[in-house]
Formats: structure tokens, C-alpha cells, sequence
């Protein structure tokens, strides 16, 4: 059955938002947008699941922004409050609302997060006290905010939640049931979540009324991408990795006399930030020409990164999941995923950056002895086992892939004396970087006729 096409300007959305979505060249509506806009509108709780990439951000922006611009909400408030787990995604919602709310007249927003000086502290107060109409903001930095007596959340009309999943994984429930005391009895509340685990449907009961359920399949991996694996000790990666960037990478696809891949449009994946500056640091020793994308770079850093990575100057980007998430460039031939992500939708987007506009693309992970069992589970979800490459000869033997009968990973069963090639590394914990995408939109464009009077320049603010 053909899946029913929703146009933005068939919703209950504002004629401002419209436009601004028409500058945009957003037309049509991802199934998340268009099963929650109206519904949000109409006033309804909603509990949306959904992967990050389907567009979730503006499925709750869009219709609150609409409402709040038909007015009727309190002046020099705060009138929305959205919460989510890290200050990369509380970045990226701010940035969303900038372009959702091009045409909008009086409201405002802040991001409110941590890790910042003196000086953006001071910010984020005078935004607080002047009611920001829209606070986007980390649990962590909000409760100090809610302590020090910054902030009034009696008014508050929009409570979201954004990756509620993962701030309960990185322990913000104790937090995000603080703030929701705050809150009126009034107050619409909307949840996303990429996971439906037993403590999210038990703090949706806490904090949701009759809500609308809404819940999105996690789409599987493009056909085009060649997705295959290296079964290692953790202490070989890194030679796996020098011996793949200096004999090249010969697809399974390749015919016997195809010469290996050239490796100049590629990123790596970790979840740890200091292991994303070792990787660099071994690469350029490589005479490997790669940059460095992680959470200790400033957003001007960042963008420079990538603006040098998407522009070509830079070969190779070494980066945690921040760069996972809604990233648009065409042309990426291959992703490593140094670490085996903790969630199949993590997987799913990490590789999810090439093969795309109709390109192949390969996507490659090391799975060290302790992440047999996660790997595992990925391609239970994939419904077909991922190709295992041979150990380059240099490397030696790797563990075996299996899981023992109690379910844990051999490499944690086996006796560490019994490897070969691996040293005591106990602590391979894995931190969730997890960043988010603001709209992912399909490219139908349909023509939205101007409105009479004057123009869409001619209403444009000077930059």
C-alpha cells in the first residue's frame, strides 16, 4: 500500500510558517510531521516514536510555533520549554526555530546549557527574566537555573521532551520530574522518544493526558551501502584501521582486477570523544589528511570543520555522533564505525552518511571481543548476517564471533591469558554522544503562491 503524501499547506499550520517553510523549499511533510502537526494543534498530549532523522524536531516546533503565533499566550513568559539530553541537540533546535520562525513577530528563544563561561551564563539569565517565549535547554543547566529562582514555569503552555530515552539513559529522570512539578495542570505536553522502554512509558503516564500515540518504524540501511565488519581485540583496531587508510579497501563487490577504494571522502565514527583525538592524532602521523569533530571544539571550530570537510579540503573526518545526525553531504564513500554504537538507530544513521543520492557507498565496523553480543543484535534487526573480513596479516588472529550460552560476549567470558593479540583493557564502556537532525524532508517541491501586497524580500528582516 503507497504511503499518502501530507503537504505542509494541506495542515493546520500558520500562513507564516508556510512561508517560511516555502523559503525553505520544504514541501512535504516526513510521516512524523504529518501524523503530530495537526494533532498538536488541536491541543492534544502527544507521545511520539520515532528515529532520530525522520523530522521529529519540526514535528513539534512547527505546530507550537504556529499556535504561538495565532497569540492569545501570555506576554514576557515563557510559553514553550523543550528539554533535551545534550547542548549539541539544544543547539540544533535553536537553530531549527531560527528558520521556522523567520516570519514570525515577537517571539523569541534561548538555548540554555552547560559547559560555557561566565559570559554566556549572564546571557541565558537576562533571557530567562525577559521570558524568552521558547527556552531550549539541557536538564543539568535548567535545574540550576530553577534553583537560583532564574525562571517562572507557572505560565508555561508547550513542556516537550525531545530524546526522553536518552536523557533517562544518562540519568536526568530525577530532573525532568523536577521541572514537571513546576509546570500548570494546563500545559500541553509532548514526548519523543526513539525507544519505548518500560521507564518511558511509565514517566508518559506520569506526565501526558489521553495522549495521541504516534510511533514511527526504524527504517533499515540504504541497499547500496556494503556493509561488512572486522572481528578484533580492542587493542587492534587501530591497526586495522592505519593498515585499511595505507593497502586501501577493496569492496565485496569489487571485480578481482578493481583497484581498492580510494579513501578520500570518509568518516569515522566513536562514541568517545578522547578516542576520536587519538584516532586523528594516529592518522596524521599517516601523513592521512583528516580533521577532529567532538564536544571540546567550540561551534566555531565545529563549523570550520566541517566546512572544510564538505568543501574537501579535508579527506578524512574523525567524529562522535554530533556529526551522525542530519549531516547533507552527497559524496561520502565510506564510514568506519571504530566502536560498535549502543543502539541499532545510532548504527542506522552513522552508516545512513553515504550511499546516498543514488551513490554505493561502504560502511565498515570494528567489533571488538566485548561488543560481539551488540553487533549481534544489530543484525538481528538487519535480519542478515554482515559480512566478516579477514584480519589483515600484519594484525594477527582476532576472537571468535559467538556469545556464550548465558548471553554475555566471549571476549568477556574467555580468559584474558587466552587471547591473542589483545592486552587488559577492562574499561571499554561505551558514553552516548548522541546529536540530533532538525528536518529530514523529502525533495517534491510544490509552488506556493505569494501573498498579496507585498513579497516574501520585501518582508524579509536586514540581515
Amino acid at each position: 500500500m503507497e504511503e499518502k503524501t501530507t503537504y505542509f499547506d494541506e495542515t493546520l499550520l500558520s500562513d507564516n510558517i508556510l512561508d517560511a517553510l516555502y523559503d525553505m523549499h520544504f514541501d512535504v511533510c516526513t510521516p512524523i510531521q504529518a501524523a503530530c502537526i495537526d494533532p498538536i494543534i488541536e491541543g492534544h498530549d502527544i507521545m511520539g516514536v520515532a528515529q532520530t532523522g525522520t523530522g521529529k524536531t519540526a514535528a513539534y516546533l512547527l505546530p507550537v510555533l504556529s499556535k504561538l503565533d495565532e497569540g492569545g499566550f501570555p506576554e514576557d513568559s515563557i510559553n514553550c520549554l523543550v528539554m533535551a539530553p545534550t547542548r549539541e541537540l539544544a543547539q540544533q533546535i535553536d537553530q531549527a526555530m531560527q528558520g521556522f520562525g523567520y516570519y514570525l513577530n515577537g517571539i523569541s528563544s534561548a538555548a540554555v546549557y552547560g559547559g560555557n563561561d561566565g559570559n554566556r551564563y549572564d546571557q541565558e539569565l537576562a533571557a530567562l527574566r525577559r521570558g524568552a517565549s521558547v527556552i531550549i535547554a539541557t536538564p543539568g543547566r535548567l535545574i540550576s537555573h530553577l534553583q537560583m529562582g532564574n525562571l517562572d514555569l507557572s505560565k508555561l503552555s508547550f513542556f516537550i521532551l525531545d530524546e526522553a530515552d536518552r536523557m533517562l539513559d544518562m540519568g536526568f529522570s530525577e530532573d525532568i520530574l523536577t521541572i514537571a512539578k513546576g509546570i500548570p495542570d494546563t500545559c500541553q505536553t509532548i514526548m519523543f522518544s526513539a525507544t519505548m522502554p518500560d521507564k518511558i512509558e511509565s514517566l508518559a503516564n506520569t506526565l501526558l493526558k489521553n495522549p495521541v500515540n504516534v510511533k514511527i518504524a526504524v527504517s533499515k540501511p540504504a541497499e547500496k551501502i556494503q556493509q561488512s565488519a572486522y572481528v578484533c581485540y580492542s587493542p587492534q583496531k587501530i591497526r586495522i584501521l592505519k593498515s585499511i587508510f595505507k593497502n586501501g579497501f577493496k569492496p565485496e563487490r569489487a571485480t578481482p582486477d578493481e583497484p581498492p577504494m580510494k579513501l578520500e571522502r570518509v568518516i569515522i565514527f566513536s562514541g568517545k570523544k578522547q578516542r576520536v583525538k587519538e584516532i586523528a592524532r594516529s592518522l596524521k602521523q599517516m601523513k592521512v589528511n583528516c580533521g577532529e569533530m567532538h564536544s571540546d571544539l567550540s561551534q566555531a571550530e565545529r563549523d570550520e570543520m566541517m566546512y572544510k570537510f564538505k568543501s574537501g579540503e579535508l579527506d578524512v573526518l574523525v567524529a562522535t555522533d554530533i556529526v551522525a545526525r542530519g549531516i547533507d553531504i552527497d559524496d561520502i564513500v565510506m564510514v568506519i564505525n571504530y566502536d560498535v554504537p549502543h543502539d541499532v538507530e545510532d548504527y542506522v544513521h552513522r552508516i545512513g552518511r553515504t550511499a546516498r543520492a543514488e551513490r554505493d557507498g561502504v560502511a565498515i565496523t570494528l567489533v571488538s571481543s566485548d561488543d560481539i553480543y551488540l553487533f549481534k543484535k544489530i543484525e538481528e534487526f538487519l535480519e542478515r548476517e554482515i559480512l566478516k573480513n579477514p584480519l589483515p596479516k600484519e594484525v594477527g588472529e582476532g576472537p571468535e564471533y559467538k556469545i556464550t550460552s548465558n548471553g554475555r560476549e566471549w571476549g568477556r567470558d574467555k580468559k584474558r591469558s587466552d587471547r591473542k593479540g589483545g592486552n587488559r583493557n577492562r574499561n571499554n564502556k561505551h558514553n552516548n554522544n548522541k546529536k540530533h537532525t532538525t528536518n529530514g524532508q523529502t525533495n517534491q517541491k510544490r509552488v506556493r503562491p505569494q501573498k498579496k501586497g507585498f513579497s516574501h524580500d520585501s518582508k524579509r528582516k536586514t540581515d
